[in-house]
């Protein structure tokens, strides 16, 4: 048996610039971290000889065709193990929230099944398949900053390049600085799940009349970078409001009355900026607030629920292998 666990994420900057129509004719880059909420995918041997799929739905068959999962369909085939094979996963918060979860799905189950296969696989190649599968096999309407976070882990730079390549570079800060923004973040769940497929093309078709949009998505994400260098960290606060007012620009449900109306309360009571975390709509509503602001910003939410986190340093790895 192995078992893999494999970081979900938030992304403050530079969203979007990730996406080949952008990063194809000038490089991308988005500022994200790894936080300690995590995919787990264990896999065994089945007793049979036949597949047995537990995810949110069970699924036995007989054959690889069988396979209804799209993402397992297509890790079974990349690494070949086609009969005989049990695999389930399990998640600390539930997919469609922004996070992050299909691509950390994806890095998770590839992990376990090359470890199952006694192969060693490196974070860029982890990640490099898993973008294999989402993007070019299964054509999600997605970029590469989920599969590359989830694979590395940290608190990264990363930057997708003309030719294909990715850069992943750890974000380095004065010391304490990093820790200084996590006291700062207020991760709330606005009680919405969505799918991120619509939206995501939604705003791709808006990017295409208008690249000046994200050529200053990725300033941004180079601002949040150069002020953490400095030690600037109250500086993300700005940042990331502009961010977010750009985001809603894009694209119909990205954002909602709800989440306005909480946004604007969060302002009104001491919070400088922030943003609903991946492709809009639902899911969590991340606040930058000064700490002796905090208090008043969460009094003032009282019914949104506040999701607790750190900054997780490791990526996808694996946890358990049985003798």
């Amino acid at each position: 048996m192995i078992i893999s666990r494999t970081p979900f994420r938030i992304s403050f900057a530079g969203g979007g610039t990730d996406l080949s129509a952008y990063y194809h004719k000038r490089p991308g880059a988005v500022v994200s971290t790894a936080i300690n909420k995590y995919m787990y995918v264990t896999v065994n041997r089945y007793f049979e000889d036949k597949i047995i799929l537990k995810y949110s739905k069970t699924e036995l068959v007989s054959d690889i065709n069988e396979v209804r999962h799209p993402i397992l369909a297509a890790c079974l085939r990349k690494t070949g193990l086609l009969r005989g094979i049990e695999i389930t996963s399990m998640a600390d918060v539930v997919g469609g929230t922004g996070l992050g979860s299909s691509s950390s799905f994806t890095v998770g189950v590839l992990h376990a099944l090359h470890a199952y296969k006694s192969e060693f696989m490196t974070a860029e190649e982890l990640a490099r398949e898993a973008c294999e599968i989402e993007i070019e096999r299964l054509k999600e309407p997605i970029g590469k900053q989920d599969q590359y976070i989830a694979a590395y882990g940290g608190s990264q730079f990363t930057e997708f390049m003309p030719d294909g390549k990715v850069r992943v570079d750890p974000l380095i800060c004065p010391a304490g600085a990093l820790e200084e923004m996590h006291s700062r973040l207020i991760l709330l769940y606005t009680g919405v799940r969505r799918k991120a497929g619509p939206i995501l093309r939604r705003a791709r078709a808006k990017f295409k009349q208008n690249e000046a949009v994200l050529d200053r998505l990725r300033a941004l994400a180079d601002d949040v970078r150069h002020e953490l260098q400095a030690g600037r960290v109250d500086s993300v606060g700005p940042i990331l409001h502009e961010g977010w007012e750009i985001k809603k620009s894009l694209a119909h449900g990205i954002t909602s009355t709800a989440i306005d109306q909480a946004y604007e309360t969060a302002l009104r009571h001491g919070a400088t900026g922030g943003k609903i975390v991946g492709a809009g709509g639902g899911g969590f509503l991340l606040l930058f607030c000064p700490k002796r602001k905090r208090s008043r910003v969460l009094s003032a939410l009282r019914g949104w629920r506040e999701i607790p986190f750190e900054f997780e340093p490791e990526g996808s790895k694996i946890i358990y292998v049985s003798k």
